[in-house]
């Protein structure tokens, strides 16, 4: 009789369908909340300069005592690496999973699964990606920022906005943004099993609501800048 080892609760978590969609919907929720708390800072720009500023720099000194100037920021930034490479890797371990069983798509697909954020969810995420590094070399290190150097948060943001590329640019994966939202939190509920208490209509309006108010929390931004409202 030939006995097979046992595998360790990683292998057997990782090679099942269940636990691949498990690991998107933790590392999903960790940018949920990441994104979240992104869009509350970032509309501290309407209080003015010296409110946007200050917020700014008390992410980099919180917590300098024990981790250094920026240290907590540095941590968040792995947690979130890893989060996105296992992110991507689950996904993409999904994807080659389905296509290896089904060569030949279905000739009818059922409405939810035809929907245009289902059918773009893959596409967004490169998109928000791509937006993400432009995101960091223009505010984050200010290597294509206009603003001069020495420049606050508050200037370097409206100095980005200012120009409409860039602001089309940042509306559009905002929108791109909230279609993955709006699909991967609906995903997620239904993952930890709570699409049985909750009919799908609400669900559905839940995740659209949760994605429309962080879309427009994000895109009111650079709206206000280029209309003025925000210099």
């Amino acid at each position: 009789m030939v006995i097979t080892p046992q595998r360790n609760i990683v292998s057997r978590t990782w090679g099942s369908s269940v636990g691949k969609k498990s690991v998107m919907a933790v590392t999903g929720g960790i940018f949920l909340l990441f994104v979240i708390a992104h869009m509350l800072g970032n509309l501290k720009i309407f209080f003015g300069i010296t409110a946007f500023d200050d917020y700014s720099e008390h992410l980099r000194t919180l917590g300098a005592d024990i981790f250094g100037y920026s240290g907590v920021l540095w941590v968040l930034r792995v947690v979130l690496l890893g989060s996105v490479v296992l992110h991507v890797w689950a996904a993409f371990a999904l994807w080659y999973r389905a296509k290896r069983a089904r060569p030949i798509g279905y000739q009818h697909r059922q409405k939810w699964e035809g929907s245009y954020a289902a059918r773009t969810m893959r596409w967004g995420g490169v998109i928000v990606g791509l937006f993400v590094i432009w995101h960091i070399l223009d505010l984050t290190t200010g290597t294509v920022n206009p603003a001069p150097p020495g420049a606050g948060a508050y200037e370097k943001l409206v100095a980005s906005f200012d120009r409409p590329v860039v602001a089309i640019f940042y509306i559009l994966a905002v929108v791109a943004l909230g279609l993955h939202i709006r699909h991967g939190l609906w995903s997620a509920i239904q993952t930890f099993g709570r699409n049985s208490a909750l009919k799908q209509n609400a669900l559905k309006t839940f995740s659209f609501v949760v994605a429309a108010v962080i879309t427009i929390g994000f895109v009111i931004i650079p709206i206000s800048v280029m209309t003025g409202l925000v210099r």
